[in-house]
């Protein structure tokens, strides 16, 4: 395992990498601004840890891939995890004035300047696709798999049923089924599309992505809901305690917050010892995975 400095300054490469990119997209495709353009750009360039990006990143290292081709999958998973977050914070749903310390896009523009920029950024997300240097049948498959990730099977239908559970008590099968679609789905798609961008990935190691994504994914609801009880505000960027407020049911309030903590570390674990079947340099995919129980924001 290399130092955790050398991870933190690649982490560092990669966020400044994936911004430039964006920053790029936005000012070759949209160079006159709008109310519209600036309500999308002020939402996709709001900062954050930019995680699905760096699992992008992470695995095309892992998978001996070009950077480069990392470049057009993590810009469009951004952009459907920033109009997720966008439409999330609206009055209708989550009814939140901050995301990473900054007003939330319906309260810094208006709804329905909100409602537009994340619009959008969907449409945009599977347009960016279409430029990936790669066969057209490879480009339809990842936009299937972004299709199914963000639509009633992924993310979608797993913040509808996050909706319908507010107050009411779940078990623990029931929150996992719910985050892996909320969460989960886009962040396996981050990881499983630079599979179907391998030539060479055999069916054992998208099987190990796939797992590696599944793992990951639950880890970081865990402590998401964990940081919800017990983190600081000014360190997470928004107010604690939203999901008591909101009635939802959390692991910590289901398992308690050891149980949960020890959930986290386990599926963090997990997902580490699958990387033996990646052909690739895997250390910052395993970073990653270790980096989650840690986390403050």
């Amino acid at each position: 395992m290399k130092s955790m400095d050398t991870f933190k300054d690649r982490t560092k490469l990669y966020q400044e990498r994936i911004n430039a990119f964006m920053r790029a997209v936005l000012n070759r495709n949209y160079p006159q601004s709008s109310k519209l353009v600036n309500a999308l750009s002020y939402s996709l360039m709001s900062g954050g840890k930019r995680v699905r990006p760096l699992l992008s990143y992470a695995t095309a290292e892992a998978l001996g891939l070009e950077l480069s081709q990392a470049d057009y999958v993590a810009t469009s998973i951004e952009m459907i995890h920033a109009y997720s977050l966008i439409h999330d914070d609206l009055p209708a749903m989550d009814d939140d004035d901050f995301r990473r310390g900054k007003p939330t896009c319906h309260v810094e523009f208006d709804d329905a300047t909100a409602i537009l920029a994340g619009d959008a950024l969907q449409a945009m997300a599977f347009e960016i696709l279409t430029h990936i240097d790669a066969e057209p049948k490879i480009i339809v498959q990842l936009i299937r798999m972004l299709s199914l990730s963000c639509g009633v099977l992924g993310m979608a239908g797993g913040q509808s049923l996050d909706l319908e559970s507010e107050g009411k008590q779940l078990d623990k099968l029931s929150m996992d089924n719910i985050h892996q679609l909320k969460t989960g789905a886009l962040i396996s798609a981050s990881v499983e599309m630079m599979g179907l961008l391998c030539p060479k990935c055999t069916d054992e190691t998208r099987l190990a992505l796939k797992q590696y994504a599944y793992d990951f994914g639950m880890a970081f609801q865990i402590i998401d809901d964990v940081l919800d009880v017990i983190g600081d505000e000014a360190t997470i960027g928004k107010p604690i305690g939203s999901d008591e407020s909101n009635n939802k049911s959390t692991y910590p309030a289901i398992m308690g917050l050891d149980a949960s903590k020890n959930a986290a570390i386990c599926h963090s674990e997990s997902a580490v010892s699958l990387l033996s079947n990646l052909p690739g340099d895997s250390s910052y995919l395993q970073y990653l995975a270790e980096y989650l129980i840690s986390r403050k924001s």
